[in-house]
């Protein structure tokens, strides 16, 4: 799937009702806006400058810098029209401005135990800045969507491939205002 189409019509997360809110951190935010300015600022020119080059070499059909360079420049418009989508629709959150810190929302950092006994800890965040390797998921990813709401000792039900299982939220975090 192209990143172009992984919104639905209205702009929406892929696989939410259109309208839902792209949510994400400060954080997040910021590196998708350094992203597009480094494309758009610094790569961009220089992709241009080298296919303006070739294109004046002649047969444009044999110009490997050419073809490449068209190519690139294909990528790199499609990833800022991609990003300037997201950035319009992004509705920041700033975990740190959490009045309700005894519940699980959208920037906890949560931990929990699983059934055989073993902590989970995960900080949930926007689509966009999901890393499972580094305890990051995405406010839509079932372990986030199961445990949204609950307390310090509440047990939720996660629906996993393997089947149900219960969970039990043992802390939950934000950063320091």
């Amino acid at each position: 799937m192209r990143e172009d189409d992984e919104d639905d019509e209205e702009g929406g997360p892929p696989g939410l009702p259109p309208g839902t809110p792209f949510y994400m951190t400060p954080a997040g935010h910021a590196a998708l806006v350094a992203e597009l300015r480094r494309l758009w600022i610094e790569e961009r020119p220089k992709v241009v400058e080298v296919v303006a080059w070739a294109a004046s070499l002649g047969d444009r059909s044999e110009n490997a810098d050419y073809q490449y360079g068209k190519r690139r420049l294909r990528e790199i418009d499609r990833r800022v029209r991609f990003l300037r989508r997201r950035l319009d629709r992004a509705q920041v959150v700033d975990p740190a401005a959490q009045t309700r810190r005894d519940q699980v929302f959208f920037g906890a950092t949560v931990t929990y135990a699983r059934a055989d006994d073993s902590e989970v800890t995960v900080t949930i965040v926007g689509m966009d800045e999901a890393d499972a390797a580094a305890g990051r998921v995405s406010w839509t990813a079932p372990v986030a969507r199961a445990l949204m709401r609950a307390r310090v000792g509440d047990l939720v039900r996660l629906r996993t491939p393997q089947g149900v299982e219960e969970i039990e939220v043992l802390a939950i975090r934000y950063p320091e205002p």
